[in-house]
């Protein structure tokens, strides 16, 4: 049975606003991710681009680019699509790990359960 986990209330995410961090275990570790808003829908994945593992972010909470159409790895340059986590443009492999989410009664939900696989493309 996949155990929901209240994430944070869905206000919380606006369209390509703010990240939302939390912790899952990924691989063995403990591991950084994150849940953003885009076209309505909440998004998470781990925070780590698929070119060198590192956060996505340059200032907490900030993965989207100017635009709020790109997730954007602030070291590397790598563009990844915020719906699919599919890599758009520069150094990146594949796609961002994804996590899946749920929302109802204003709230966000993740998927503690749920297996994360890295995406491939």
């Amino acid at each position: 049975m996949d155990a929901l986990l209240p994430l944070c209330k869905s206000r919380e995410l606006a369209d390509g606003g703010l990240a939302v961090a939390f912790d899952v275990v990924y691989a063995g570790q403990t591991c950084r991710a994150f849940a953003v808003r885009f076209e309505g829908m909440p998004q998470a994945y781990l925070n780590r681009c698929t070119h060198v593992a590192m956060e996505l972010d340059w200032q907490p909470g900030r993965v989207f680019d100017d635009s709020g159409q790109w997730l954007l790895c602030a070291s590397h340059g790598a563009a990844y699509r915020p719906d699919t986590g599919e890599c758009a443009g520069g150094p990146c492999r594949g796609g961002l790990v994804k996590i899946m989410l749920s929302e109802r009664d204003g709230v966000v939900y993740w998927h503690a359960a749920y297996n994360l696989k890295p995406l491939v493309f």
